[in-house]
């Protein structure tokens, strides 16, 4: 038991003193409000009323009109800006800004539209100044609007238009049936809860235990392997051309369009080995591709800095920053800039251009496993900080690994391809959200898919989410890896299904150990190699690696290192061992 008075007064008080001295004061600056069609901003005076200088954070909520038709929460985050310092007494006007269309709900159950996408459904839109998602300073403003679907031309943000990509996934057997409803006050709240059930069971070790789910059938069981192990048969005749010998070097490709079709003269040189090479063996890396003049590339693990998990270079790993929870508690985007821009520059002077960084899966619950790797369980604040990172970072030549592509939001029996169950909606408002800020507005240069599966398909093998949506819809022109591969430790991680639907790069850490089997006989593999080498290229080619080579081949300097660090190592433990064996001789003597 301790003494309240020494512990609350020697340490507690003084801080919860200094805290109390925070004070500010929010107010709409009079006829600051811009709302057109396409456009709302509004600006906000920030007055510092207490005793010491700091930072305010100020917090712009959107309410839109529930009818039932779609679900939608109460209120959502619009935009938040972080202030300057503010002396006692002194002010600062922040202007908060976001589009009309932000304001869309995603219509999964395709009520408004034939194959699902955004609509603004018409009524009554209310702005709200807020402290936080429950403490509201002051309304704002409020409209009537009506009704716009975004199904013809689609969002401004968008190449593509959005429509529903997974329903292959996410519908039909083993999906929801029941969802939770704001209509009458979450009404079927119960019946949402009670759809488990629960059973007895008996567990490897014919111990007793009781569980809580659904029976899953051996039909359903064959229905998800067929998924995750059938490959379907080639709709190619002709495989690609290899082992061209046209001239040209990646190099020469520095600042071209991914989609120009001069790319094709260099793809064209590559021999199938190359293919394979190059998709196979992304442990940490991407290889030196001799026929193209591309350098070897060195990928180092994070979020919180650049983590040294190989024997790679010179073995270094950087200065760790706070974990990504903490710097989403800040609201400061430019102090997210700023941490981007560190370890990018701590990456160069390394020789490494991949991070695989930063980590924004949701906080589904307070409970996950990884959650301080991970900056929020809202989607805005979580895209606007990886955005910001990812600036930061790339601006230094490198390019970040966004991750972990998409719904790896719990860490039991993610890496058994755990089926993760949502509705479209679900997926594209809230767990979609952070990594289309990060390729928008960041600019993301590659993507880490996840072990788990996006309902019954692995998500490095769902075309949906990796061609669809990540590249037709978003614009995103990099490449994708996966989370770590080894082919007998993750079968359902298939090779030739994930090189099809999108996923460029294998994360083979353990290499040669556990690298994919690929089947080289098949036309269809061969093409999607060939689009894998083709985002691999690009984004290489636009990176500080072009400029700064390195060769696949381990510096002889570093083999000594090593070989110098086993023998050490070696020689300690020998030291060791032969000292406490003479030391118990010497015990059994005395003891005689």
């Amino acid at each position: 038991m301790y003494k309240k008075s020494v512990l609350e007064y020697t340490i507690f008080k003084p801080y919860r003193e200094k805290l109390d001295t925070y004070e500010f004061a929010q107010e709409v600056v009079p006829n600051s409000l811009k709302w057109d069609d396409e456009n709302i901003s509004v600006d906000v005076k920030v007055t510092n009323t207490g005793s010491v200088e700091g930072k305010e954070v100020v917090q712009l909520y959107y309410s839109a009109p529930y009818t039932g038709k779609i679900e939608k929460p109460s209120k959502v985050l619009g935009a938040f800006a972080k202030t300057d310092v503010i002396k006692p007494g002194e002010s600062e006007t922040i202007t908060l800004s976001f589009k009309v269309e932000d304001m869309a709900s995603y219509d999964s159950n395709k009520v408004y539209t034939s194959n699902g996408g955004y609509v603004l459904e018409a009524g009554e839109y209310s702005l709200m100044l807020m402290k936080n998602s429950h403490e509201k300073i002051t309304d704002v403003a409020s409209k009537e609007l009506s009704q716009v679907t975004y199904y013809t031309e689609g969002r401004s943000s968008d190449q593509q238009v959005a429509v529903n990509r997974l329903d292959n996934e996410l519908t039909g057997e083993g999906s929801l049936t029941k969802v939770l409803s704001r209509a009458n006050g979450f009404a079927n709240l119960n019946e949402v809860l009670t759809q488990d059930q629960t059973y007895t069971v008996k567990d490897a070790e014919n111990k007793t235990m009781t569980v809580k789910g659904k029976v899953t059938t051996t039909n359903f069981v064959n229905y998800i392997n067929g998924i995750r192990y059938d490959v379907p048969a080639d709709t190619n005749d002709k495989a690609p051309t290899t082992g061209a010998e046209n001239g040209k070097t990646l190099k020469d490709y520095v600042g071209v369009d991914y989609n120009d079709e001069s790319w094709d003269t260099l793809l064209d040189q590559l021999t199938v080995d190359d293919l394979v090479s190059l998709s196979t063996l992304g442990g940490y890396r991407t290889v030196e591709i001799e026929s193209v003049g591309k350098p070897a590339t060195l990928d180092y693990d994070g979020p919180a800095a650049i983590n040294n998990m190989n024997m790679a270079a010179n073995g270094q790993s950087g200065i760790a920053f706070p974990a990504e929870v903490m710097l989403a508690s800040t609201w400061n985007v430019e102090l997210a800039k700023q941490m981007g821009e560190s370890i990018g520059a701590e990456a160069q002077a390394y020789g490494v251009t991949g991070w695989y960084a930063p980590a924004m899966n949701i906080h589904r619950t307070a409970f996950a496993g990884r959650n301080f790797e991970y900056y929020s369980e809202d989607g805005l604040l979580s895209g606007k900080m990886a955005a910001a990172v990812t600036n930061g970072f790339q601006s230094k030549g490198g390019y970040v690994y966004i991750k972990h592509f998409a719904l790896n939001d719990q860490e039991t029996n993610r890496t058994n391809g755990v089926l993760t169950w949502a509705n479209e909606q679900t997926v594209r408002e809230v767990y979609l959200k952070p990594f289309e800020l990060a390729v928008k507005e960041g600019g993301a240069g590659a993507v880490m898919s996840s072990f788990n599966s996006i309902g019954n398909t692995w998500a490095g093998a769902s075309s949906g989410l990796l061609k669809e949506i990540l590249r037709n819809e978003w614009g995103f022109t990099g490449l994708v890896v996966t989370d770590f591969y080894m082919i007998n430790a993750y079968p359902y991680m298939n090779y030739e299904l994930g090189i099809r639907s999108g996923n460029d790069l294998y994360l083979t850490g353990a290499a040669p150990v556990g690298v994919a089997e690929v089947n080289t006989e098949s036309n269809d593999t061969l093409w999607a190699m060939r689009d894998a080498a083709h985002s691999i290229l690009y984004t290489v080619a636009n990176s500080s690696a072009i400029d700064n080579p390195m060769s696949s081949e381990t510096p002889t300097w570093v083999k000594i290192t090593i070989a110098v660090d086993v023998l050490v190592a070696l020689g300690i433990g020998i030291g060791f061992f032969l000292t406490f064996r003479k030391g118990k001789e010497k015990g059994k003597e005395n003891a005689a």
